[in-house]
Formats: C-alpha cells, sequence, structure tokens
C-alpha cells in the first residue's frame, strides 16, 4: 500500500455520514481540572480506567469515526488487558494522538500565542503510528482582542500548521488541521467571522506552500460566534449562516471533511449549532470532534465510582447519538428527552 492509498483509507474511514470524532486528547494539566470538578484525583490509573470506560462504550462505533488520544493513552489498556489503540481499532474506530506540544506567547507581539512541537516532529509521528495512530492533531490558539490577532500571529500559526500537515502526510498519517479561535472576550459575531476568514484564508496559502494534499486532511475549525461576554447572543441559524458563509470563502471543496471543536459551547448548543449548519448543502461533510461537549455528562455520571461506568457510558453513547443526528441535520431539540 502506497502513502496516497494509506491516507485515503483512512479518511474514508474517518469522514462517514452520521460520524463524528471524539476528542479525549486532554493534556495532564486539563483533564486534572476535569476530574477535581467532581472530586476525583487525576492519577494514572484513574485517567487509564475513565478513557477504558469512553472506548469501550457499547455502540459508540455507530456514531463515532475516530478517536483522538493523549500520549500516554498509546501504553494504556482496558480492564481485560488490551491496548487502548487496538481496543478502538477493532471496533472499526480510527485511533489518532495529539502531537503538539501547547501554546506559549509569541515573541514581540503582546497577546498572540505560538504553538510548540515541531522539534523531532517526524520520529515522534513514527513511534505513535507503531503503536496504532493513523491520524494526528495540532492546535493553534488565536485571541481575539481589540488588536489581535495580529497579522504576524495569523502567518506565524498558519505556517506551524502546514509544516506539521505535511510532516504528517510524508509518513502516511492524515493531519488534522486545529485553528482555534477562543470564544473568550466580548466581540461580536461579525468581528468572530473576521478574524476567523483571515486565519483560514492564511492557513490555506500555507498548507499550499508546502504541497499538503487536501483530500487528505480534516479541518478542525471553531464555529463563527460571538464573544461569551457579548451583550448579544446568536441563534443555531445565526451561527450557521455567518459560519459557512465565510467557509465557502475560505475552504477548497477538496478538504473531505470539517469537523467543527465545541469550543466553552454547552452540549446542548453545540449539537444544535452543528445541526442548523446541515439543515442546507455544503460541499463538505460537516461534523463533530468535540471533548467537553461530548465528555461533561459522562463525567457527571461518572463521579469515579465503579456503579457508576454503565451509567457513564450511556451518557456518552446518547450525545454520540444526538450528534450523529446533528450531522444529518436530522437532530431536534425534543431529542434530548429521550434516553
Amino acid at each position: 500500500m502506497t502513502i496516497a492509498d494509506e491516507l485515503q483509507a483512512t479518511i474514508e474511514q474517518m469522514v462517514q455520514p452520521g460520524k463524528g470524532i471524539l476528542a479525549a486528547d486532554e493534556s495532564h494539566l486539563t483533564i486534572a481540572k476535569r476530574f477535581a470538578a467532581i472530586k476525583v484525583e487525576s492519577t494514572e490509573e484513574n485517567r487509564r480506567v475513565y478513557r477504558a470506560l469512553l472506548f469501550t462504550t457499547p455502540g459508540i462505533e455507530d456514531y463515532i469515526s475516530g478517536v483522538i488520544q493523549f500520549e500516554e493513552t498509546l501504553d494504556q489498556t482496558s480492564d481485560d488487558d488490551i491496548l487502548l489503540p487496538e481496543v478502538l481499532a477493532r471496533r472499526g474506530i480510527v485511533p489518532g494522538i495529539k502531537v503538539d506540544k501547547g501554546k506559549g506567547p509569541l515573541a514581540l507581539s503582546p497577546g498572540d500565542l505560538i504553538t510548540y512541537g515541531l522539534d523531532g516532529l517526524a520520529e515522534r509521528l513514527q513511534h505513535c503510528k507503531s503503536q496504532g495512530a493513523r491520524f494526528a492533531k495540532w492546535r493553534d490558539v488565536y485571541q481575539i482582542s481589540g488588536h489581535n490577532p495580529t497579522s504576524l500571529a495569523i502567518s506565524a500559526n498558519a505556517e506551524m500548521l502546514a509544516r506539521y500537515s505535511a510532516v504528517c502526510q510524508e509518513l502516511g498519517i492524515v493531519p488534522i488541521v486545529e485553528p482555534e479561535v477562543l470564544i473568550d472576550g466580548d466581540h461580536s459575531l461579525a468581528r468572530c467571522a473576521e478574524v476567523i476568514e483571515a486565519v483560514q484564508k492564511e492557513i490555506f496559502h500555507a498548507l499550499h506552500r508546502h504541497h499538503v494534499v487536501l483530500e487528505h486532511i480534516i479541518l478542525k475549525p471553531s464555529m463563527v460566534l460571538p464573544g461569551k461576554d457579548h451583550s448579544v447572543r446568536a441563534s443555531p441559524e445565526e451561527i450557521a449562516v455567518a459560519t459557512l458563509r465565510v467557509f465557502r470563502r475560505t475552504v477548497p471543496a477538496a478538504v473531505p471533511g470539517i469537523n467543527f471543536l465545541s469550543g466553552g459551547l454547552s452540549p446542548e448548543q453545540a449539537t444544535a449549532n452543528l445541526n442548523a449548519m446541515n439543515v442546507g448543502d455544503a460541499p463538505w461533510l460537516l461534523s463533530f470532534s468535540y471533548g467537553r461537549a461530548l465528555q461533561q455528562p459522562v463525567l457527571q455520571a461518572w463521579q469515579g465510582k465503579a456503579e457508576n461506568v454503565g451509567a457513564a457510558q450511556q451518557a456518552l453513547l446518547k450525545r454520540a447519538r444526538l450528534n450523529g443526528a446533528a450531522q444529518r441535520g436530522e437532530y431536534q431539540e425534543s431529542m434530548e428527552n429521550t434516553a
């Protein structure tokens, strides 16, 4: 099988109607915060138990086509001693891996951020591939303020995403390109649209420069949203119109799938917004790659107790099913009240 064949096979398995991606790649710091909210200590064993709970949920393969994992998860096993990436693969779910090394300030550009992790990336990807990973994820972060993100931040982060994507494809690993425009702030829907349009235009210019094959990437972007402190809320329909307008201007039709991040939205909001975007026609498959919007109900049901595993898995299955319906434009709010 050629590298191109590998990439195409992964894309075909991941980009499927009615299915999306589970983001379970929380860093130690992030998962510790999630666990602290339910009074569970973030030990390696508790993280293993929780992620095994997610990956072994009965029926989850009907709605989840891929799972983004954190590095330690590749070496962890289920309760019956099967490596977690193998647990996923046996169920027809593609194992993936987060490979960026987090973010920090962009030098000489106050308020802007840059993502770390290009050093040694090829070697790390080769190792992760030997452990079963078939796609990777890299997240860049953009803060909106009166003067951020600057043109420097937009170009620098686009270059990082493109270089990462090229390394992935050279090794037969599908890159997920994640430019997250943060919901923090009081910016308007129109201001968010302006930023996302600028960010995505620069990213696709950079991908072209680095010879990245667009048919073999997945875009994981933010929806166009007003800042969480903005005085005017937007309906799912308004968000869908604004988002699709920007994406038609910036994302080539060659991209097979756009899997939105939930970025601070509630589980219900994330599902309703996705559904609104799938009511009309688009040249891409519009789906989800949610972390907290899929996992928040799971954590609340689990509470770190073995006797709650069944209820927690049912909570995950329900949210995955509702988002699968939203991917088809078939979600209705009344479905939230069904088991």
